[in-house]
Formats: C-alpha cells, sequence, structure tokens
C-alpha cells in the first residue's frame, strides 16, 4: 500500500474495534507520515447484532467517502466487508484473497456466499500463492497468483544484529524459533515431540495465541511463550536462533496457505524446517536451506541437519540469497498495477495511465485501435507479436483462450515445487540456426539430449528408435558394426511393391516382427487406428539406425531454456506494443477490438465456423503425479508400445530440466478422440478437406494463418518458430514496398 500510495491516495479501512457500551460510533483516523496512507478503524459500542453493525459502517464509510473526489478502487482482502460496502460505484473492484478463509476455524457461515457474490463482481482478483490460484482459478476470468513477498534489507539484519531483547537473552543454545499467529495452524503435538525429543533445545514462540485456548498450548521447560511483538523487532528475535520452525499442522487451514515467513526466515540467513506445506515445496523446496519433512521422527531429524547446516556459512546461502533476489516488493506491486490498470481501463476507456498507474506501467484497453490482432499466445502468436512490435514499432493485441502464455509448451512448478510441462514433455531441437539465434535472445540454455526406451517383452527396456543396441538386447545378439546392423535387418525386411501407408515404410525397412514390437501397438493408440490406415509420414518421422547412438534426436542444437518455456516466453513478450489478453475467447474480442488485421493461430476450420465440417485430430489426456521418491526412471520419457497398456509412454521432468528436488513428477499419456487438438489426423481425405479450408483462408483479406493448427500439420517447435519468422519477413517486405510506394507517390505530388 505504502508503493500504490505513491500515485494513488490509499484508504486503508481496518476491522472495527469494540469500545465501552453506549459508546457512539466513531471513526478513529490515523495517517502515516512517512507514507500517506490513511488508516481508518471503526470504533462501535459492544453488542450488536450483524444488521446494525454493518448498517452503522455503511453510514461511517460513506460519510469518510463524501470528502473523497475521482475515482474508486475497491481492494478487498475479506469478503466480509462487502455487506457495508457493496454499493460504493468504482472503476475497479479487487479481491485479494490471502487465504482460504471459509476453512479457518470459526469461520462466519456466510462467507463462502459473501465471496461468491465478490467474485462476481471483482474486476481482477489475486490470490496469496499459487495453491490458493490453483483452487480458485476456475472461479474468476482475470485471476493472478501473488506469493508473499519479502523486505530482505530489514530482516537482513539479522545476520549482523549482537543486541539480543531482555525476554530471549538469557535461554539456552541452541535456539528453535518461530514467529507468527499461534492458532489451530499449528501442530502443537508436533511441537511437543521436538520439546520432548531435545530438551537441551530452546524452542522460541513468538506471536499472539488466537482462536485456541493458552491451556491447550503443551508446556516444556524448554518451550518459551514470548508473545506478540512488533514487525520491527522480527530481526532481532531471528539473530538469536540457530533454526526458523513452521511446525503447521496438515489440515484444511492450512491446505492454500503460502507462508510469508519463509522468505523473511532465509533473508535472516537462517535455515527453515517445515511440515509440508505446499507452496513452501514449490518455491523452497529444492533448496538446501529448506527442509520439509511430514511425521515427528522426519521433523527432528531435519531439525538435527538444518542445526548443522547453520553452523557453516558455505554454498546453501547463497543459494538463497540467490533465489531471494527475484523476489521484490517491487516487482509485486508492478505486476499489481498493471493488472489493476488493465482492468480499469477496460471498464473506463477513458482513464490514462496517469489517472492509475505509475509511469512505468502502460494501460491496456480492447478498445484502442492496434495494428494486429493475434489469436493464440504459443509459439507462432508469440514469435510475430513480439516481431512486430519490437522490428517494426506495431501495437498488438494478443489473446489467448487459456490463463497462460506459451501454448503446449507452458511449464509450471508443481505443489512438490517440481518444474513440469503441463501439456506433456516439449523438447527443443533443431538445426535452423536462425531459429536457435532467434530464442537465444529470451533465455539461456541447458543442454540436453532427449533420450527414450521403449519396454517390450513384459519389461525389457531397449532404446527407441532402433538401433545396434536394441537388435543385440531383443535377440541376444552380438552386431558389432553398423554394416552388421545393417545386413541383419535387410534379412528381416519384407519387400512392399509400393509404400504408401505406415505400415508399409515400418515392415519395408524392418520386418513384421518388429513392427509388431514397436510400431503397430503404439500407433493403434496414437492415432485410434491401425498403421494401415495412416499416411506414411507418420512412421516415416521415426529413424531406424545400425549405430549405437540412442539419443532420440540427432539435430545439432538440443537444449532445454535454463529457466523454463513459459520464462522464455514472458522474456519474448515483454514489448511495450504488445498488450496480452489471457483467458478470453476470440469471440469475445472479434467485433470489441478495434484493429487492421488478424493473426489467426487457432483452428482453420474454426475460425470458419466448421463450414465444411469438422477437421479431425487427436487429442490426449495427461495424468500426472508427483512420487515421494528422488527418480522414477532411467531416463526422460519410457515408451509403452503394447496395446494391452492404455498409455503410450511415462515422462519425468527432472531428466530434462536438470533439477535437483526430493521427489519427482511423471506424466503418463493417454490418447483420445476428444478434447483439445494436438495432432492432424494424416489422411488423404483430411488433407482434401483442409484444402477447401486454405481456399477460403486465400480468399480472406487481412487474416494471415499461422501455426499447427492454422495449417493443419504437425509441426515441431523450431519448425513452428521458423514458419512465423518467415510470415513476419514477408510482412516486412510488403510493408517496405507499401512505404516506398507511398513515398513516390507523395514525391510525385509534390513535383506536380
Amino acid at each position: 500500500m505504502r508503493r500504490f500510495a505513491k500515485t494513488r491516495r490509499v484508504i486503508f479501512w481496518e476491522e472495527p474495534l469494540e469500545g465501552v457500551a453506549g459508546l457512539t460510533p466513531t471513526l478513529q483516523s490515523d495517517v502515516c507520515t512517512e507514507s500517506g496512507v490513511m488508516v481508518l478503524t471503526p470504533i462501535l459500542p459492544p453488542g450488536l447484532d450483524a444488521g446494525d453493525r454493518d448498517e452503522i459502517l455503511k453510514g461511517l464509510l460513506d460519510g469518510a467517502m463524501a470528502a473523497i473526489e475521482g475515482d474508486i478502487i475497491r481492494w478487498y482482502y475479506t469478503p466480509m466487508m462487502l455487506p457495508f460496502s457493496r454499493h460504493l460505484e468504482a472503476v475497479c473492484t479487487i479481491y485479494d484473497c490471502m487465504d482460504e478463509l471459509a476453512n479457518f476455524k470459526f469461520a462466519p457461515p456466510e462467507l463462502t456466499l459473501l465471496e461468491r457474490e465478490l467474485m462476481a463482481v471483482a474486476d481482477v482478483v489475486f490470490t496469496g500463492g499459487y495453491s490458493l490460484w490453483e483452487a480458485k482459478r476456475d472461479r474468476h476470468r482475470n485471476i493472478h497468483p501473488f506469493p508473499s513477498s519479502v523486505d530482505r534489507a530489514h530482516f537482513a539484519k539479522a545476520r549482523t544484529h549482537r543486541a539480543e531483547p531482555s525476554d530471549q537473552a538469557g535461554l539456552p543454545w541452541p535456539r528453535f524459533g518461530f514467529y507468527g499467529v499461534v492458532d489451530e495452524r499449528m501442530d502443537l503435538g508436533l511441537l511437543a515431540a521436538l520439546a520432548d525429543a531435545r530438551p537441551e533445545w530452546s524452542l522460541v514462540i513468538v506471536g499472539p495465541v488466537v482462536k485456541i485456548s493458552p491451556e491447550d498450548l503443551p508446556r516444556r521447560p524448554n518451550l518459551h511463550y514470548l508473545g506478540g511483538k512488533p514487525y520491527d523487532a522480527l530481526p532481532k528475535y531471528l539473530a538469536g536462533w540457530d533454526v526458523a520452525l513452521m511446525p503447521f499442522a496438515i489440515n484444511e487451514s492450512t491446505r492454500f496457505i503460502s507462508p510469508t515467513k519463509t522468505p523473511e526466515y532465509l533473508a535472516a540467513g537462517r535455515p527453515v524446517v517445515s511440515t509440508p506445506i505446499v507452496d513452501v515445496a514449490r518455491h523452497y523446496g529444492e533448496l538446501e536451506a529448506v527442509k520439509i519433512a511430514g511425521d515427528p521422527h522426519a521433523f527432528i531429524e531435519a531439525c538435527d541437519q538444518a542445526l548443522a547446516l547453520s553452523r557453516t556459512r558455505g554454498p546453501w546461502l547463497k543459494a538463497v540469497d540467490a533465489a531471494l533476489s527475484a523476489i521484490s516488493w517491487d516487482e509485486t506491486f508492478a505486476r499489481m498495477n498493471l493488472e489493476i490498470t488493465r482492468a480499469a481501463a477496460l471498464r473506463s476507456p477513458r482513464l490514462l495511465a496517469n489517472d492509475l498507474a505509475a509511469p512505468v506501467i502502460r494501460p491496456s484497453s480492447r478498445r484502442k485501435p492496434f495494428d494486429y490482432l493475434i489469436v493464440g499466445a504459443g509459439y507462432a502468436g508469440s514469435v510475430l507479436a513480439e516481431r512486430l512490435t519490437s522490428q517494426l514499432g506495431k501495437r498488438v493485441l494478443l489473446i489467448d483462450k487459456r490463463p497462460h502464455i506459451g501454448g503446449n509448451a507452458y511449464d509450471e512448478k508443481d505443489a512438490a515445487g517440481v518444474l513440469m510441462h503441463k501439456y506433456g514433455p516439449h523438447l527443443f531441437h533443431t538445426n535452423s540456426e536462425e531459429v536457435a539465434n532467434y530464442l537465444s535472445q529470451f533465455t539461456k540454455w541447458r543442454p540436453y539430449e532427449h533420450r527414450v526406451l521403449a519396454c517390450v517383452r513384459g519389461g525389457l527396456h531397449v532404446p527407441i528408435p532402433i538401433n545396434r543396441t536394441t537388435l543385440n538386447l531383443l535377440y541376444g545378439l552380438d552386431l558389432q558394426t553398423d554394416e552388421a546392423a545393417e545386413a541383419y535387418l535387410e534379412s528381416r525386411a519384407e519387400p512392399v511393391e509400393r509404400i504408401g501407408t505406415s505400415e508399409d515404410v515400418v515392415i519395408s525397412k524392418v520386418g513384421r516382427e518388429l513392427y509388431e514390437t514397436f510400431f503397430r501397438g503404439y500407433t493403434r493408440k496414437q492415432w485410434g487406428m491401425d498403421p494401415s490406415e495412416l499416411d506414411k509420414s507418420v512412421t516415416a518421422r521415426v529413424p531406424t539406425r545400425t549405430n549405437t547412438d540412442d539419443r532420440y534426436f540427432t539435430d545439432k542444437f538440443q537444449n532445454m531454456p535454463a529457466e523454463g518455456y513459459t520464462r522464455m516466453f514472458e522474456n519474448m513478450l515483454d514489448q511495450a506494443g504488445v498488450t496480452l489478453e489471457l483467458g478470453v475467447e476470440f469471440e469475445d474480442v472479434r467485433e470489441e477490438a478495434d484493429y487492421d488485421r488478424l493473426i489467426f493461430t487457432g483452428p482453420i476450420d474454426e475460425y470458419f465456423e466448421h463450414r465444411f465440417g469438422r477437421l479431425p485430430y487427436r487429442s490426449l489426456e495427461f495424468r500426472h503425479e508427483t512420487l515421494e521418491r528422488e527418480w522414477f526412471q532411467p531416463v526422460g520419457t519410457v515408451n509403452y508400445p503394447d496395446e494391452a497398456t492404455p498409455y503410450t509412454r511415462i515422462s519425468e521432468y527432472k531428466h530434462m530440466t536438470g533439477q535437483a528436488c526430493r521427489k519427482t513428477t511423471i506424466t503418463y499419456e493417454f490418447p483420445k478422440a476428444d478434447g483439445d487438438p494436438y495432432y492432424p489426423v494424416p489422411r488423404p481425405e483430411n488433407q482434401a478437406l483442409y484444402k477447401r479450408y486454405e481456399a477460403l483462408a486465400l480468399d480472406t483479406p487481412n487474416v494471415q494463418f499461422v501455426g499447427r493448427l492454422a495449417t493443419y500439420r504437425y509441426y515441431n517447435m523450431d519448425q513452428v518458430v521458423g514458419q512465423a519468422l518467415a510470415t513476419f519477413r514477408r510482412m516486412a517486405e510488403r510493408e517496405g514496398r507499401a512505404v516506398i510506394a507511398a513515398q513516390s507517390a507523395a514525391r510525385a505530388v509534390a513535383a506536380n
């Protein structure tokens, strides 16, 4: 709020306080001299019923707002404030959902209904962490996760502070500490078990006891409850701890929490031991300084490890500082400010950047004129948005019906902190220097060469594509040279008079037995039809080798984005001319937006409202699982080509990302006929149908169709990027000619 107060007037309405009986309701006002934030605290007489209370609060609020001129933004931390303020006219309403309040002890029964109402009227919703965002993202079209940030400089004082508070100074070492509210979210049994197991340790609990009786707290000689302390004093207490604790109970009230104290403890240079809170594991679980344990025995053992770590100042502290360097209240403020500006501008187009936002924030409105509307924020749409804005200075409105950028390449950290691909594994490989150099502007790379095994004959794992090692393992051979392997494959190959199908391709190369072992079942599952019904291009993509090269791809450039695909797309789209809207359908903006030209990357038949019928696609269903083990399989992907297994492959992401994590996440892939379109079905009649749509596209002025779905082709990622870059070059050349022609015409007019 202090940051918002630099460009806006901020009024912070506090929870009401109860005064004495007979008190006339009043509004206590306090203005922070440093920031200018005004804090208003209602003082009410005791014993009011809910109706009277809300009516009094409404009157006090109206009195305060009568002196305020200009537009109002309503910002709610709790739906319980809605009954007395729902009548306020606002250019933007924000619901900042910090916790799942309905799961807390003594939550009012009306809270759920009020939250539903607030969700309906809010223009933008923020959540206090990713778990909460995942739980609520389907309930609002414009919702964004904002995990807690940290004032690093404030808490870093604990690293050098020497003078201790008097109520802590005399406690024996070593010391393990916790600060925060002590309520139903704390695992009191775990706290008692820790105190009993290590009686020589001092356990320091700083914070008020709320919603539970002080009599319920475990009492031990080495357990010290020091009560609540002001924010400014927290580094002084932290300075006197060896290890910081987060002994949260795992229950409904902690299911979605994202504790602010995690980065604060780390900024103080203290190792942290936590129970398995989802967002703690997600954001900090990779750090050596953060130990996560679920049961008392494991928690005590983790405390032993953290204590040993605290007595060194080695690489773990550098890793902490590196992780915290990306966490900033300024960044959080800027991102929130941007979303507020966008939401307010959509409701009131007259609002300008200076009315609502700090100068660094660009307002967005689909009603302002754009040079291009681009549908789809995957590779094709994002590359063209970046090129058109950065190279030609165009104004681009980029939309996507999904709530994220990156298309199918989107990746994110799951609840265990594992960076995984939501839509199955994406491996970047290319022989194109142009494509590699282009993407290298937006990411650093991690070298990675993908390897795949096929599970056959009841559990035998052999390399795929078929190579010499595959043949030796499968048949108990000892082929030593490429020539020997080639001769062996030739001996098994069966002549095919005319190669027209996928079955023909494989049988003519390796024979029927290898075809049935590796290709027939996999293809039937993947495509829902026999290889004899599919175009030869399907299996022609999979090579057969006679050497021992077990890489799945042989491209000269094989790498993974060092920080993931999503970060690469974020960097790509960080352009002044790009306005991004997510979670919106093309139909929502088709008529409303003001644009000159359209670039469409969605299904071409969808654009033309399936005039000639639907183009057939195969889809995929993904089942993601996180396992309590470091590794699941020896390579990134294992194929299951037998027809009895319902899935086609299992992928394990840590092989691809190089991430170090105590858990691992895998994905099962189940091909299916319906769902999001992934693979065009390669049959002659489908190509003929596409050609009819292509003819329509060629006759549609000012619309460019780019990408897999728009051109009904299966492209690798690098091919889509290459296609988008080639499309941009043609657009730039045409624009260049138009400029030259316009200049020539102007000179001719001047001469006459």
